[in-house]
């Protein structure tokens, strides 16, 4: 392989925007060459409008392309798992979309794959790859908090749009899947070691697709841990995240996307301030890095296993059915 990362793109996802497109155009390890979507005429338009040099016929023809090394998939969950397979197969390297798979049982069987191929498969925490995220876990880690009571993380946004694939269950659609994933990882990585969820609550929109959660959890080492997530709820729009010791409290208003945590203690309360570069772009950093220079990844696949592990539990302790791959 050059110095030069060539990704190819699935699908035409309005999401490749921010998280690919623009932080390669100021990458220079970075070529998005290729794209390839259901509706061809789509894939061209697209091609157009973000300066995509090229565009295949189909997600075959991308993966299976020689002149390609890695594939960004940001296709809808239920067909991460298959894209991802593909592309391995076909040996390419792969940045994946949250969540990593449709279950941990299909994120187990990629994460089989990604080890026996020795390629790199990266999932798109792209907040886990911020100086606040490294901070955030810095910070309790430290014990500056005393020792942890409570981890919460809460990922509430509005989509009315009820026709939008998030809501389609035979996608692997719902809240917990497309926000609440975020909420659950960060509770993971703040909480340390891997919880057992005590019990859940879902409102729902039809039979099966949550388009709110709720989860309680307990970690290993006693404390408590607490996801909220909405797609269409009364929690119109929330997302924070908190950290509760016997010494003080960690908070941050917007974990995703911000840049700003608070502390307080007995000593008083401060406020950090960190980059204000875009998440996405610490991202593209790390996959590039992690290809091109054999650096390690904070989101490898054996995480995504543990992080689809608990969103399984959440689904059966609110008495849904576990997501399933789908079949098309």
């Amino acid at each position: 392989m050059s110095n030069l990362l060539r990704i190819g793109v699935l699908g035409a996802a309005r999401i490749s925007k921010n998280a690919l497109l623009a932080p390669a155009s100021t990458n220079r390890d970075i070529a998005v060459t290729t794209i390839a979507a259901r509706d061809p005429q789509r894939a061209k338009e697209y091609a157009a409008k973000h300066g995509i040099p090229r565009v295949a016929g189909s997600y075959e023809e991308l993966v299976a392309d020689p002149e390609i090394d890695a594939v960004y998939n940001p296709l809808p969950n239920g067909l991460h798992g298959r894209w991802t397979l593909a592309a391995l197969a076909a040996g390419k390297h792969v940045l994946c979309e949250k969540p990593f798979a449709a279950n941990a049982d299909e994120a187990r069987t990629v994460a089989d794959a990604a080890a026996k191929s020795g390629l790199v498969v990266m999932e798109a925490f792209h907040n886990r790859y911020h100086p606040l995220a490294q901070r955030m876990q810095a910070i309790v880690e430290s014990g500056e908090l005393g020792k942890l009571r409570l981890v919460e993380a809460s990922f509430c946004f509005p989509l009315p749009r009820f026709s939008d694939i998030r809501y389609n269950f035979d996608l692997a659609g719902g809240a917990l899947m497309d926000a609440g994933c975020y909420a659950v990882h960060i509770v993971r990585r703040l909480g340390g070691g891997e919880p057992q969820v005590v019990s859940a609550e879902a409102k729902v929109r039809g039979a099966n697709i949550d388009r709110a959660m709720s989860a309680e959890l307990r970690f290993p080492a006693g404390h408590t841990g607490r996801v909220q997530c909405s797609m269409w709820s009364s929690a119109v729009f929330k997302i924070k995240a908190r950290a509760v010791g016997e010494h003080g409290e960690l908070s941050v208003f917007n974990p995703l996307t911000g840049h700003r945590l608070s502390v307080t203690t007995k000593e008083g309360k401060r406020v950090e301030h960190l980059s204000k570069r875009p998440t996405y772009a610490y991202q593209l950093d790390a996959f590039a890095a992690a290809v091109l220079r054999g650096e390690p990844v904070l989101t490898p696949p054996a995480d995504s296993v543990a992080n689809m592990t608990v969103i399984d539990s959440i689904y059966t302790a609110a008495g849904l059915p576990i997501r399933e791959p789908s079949v098309s």
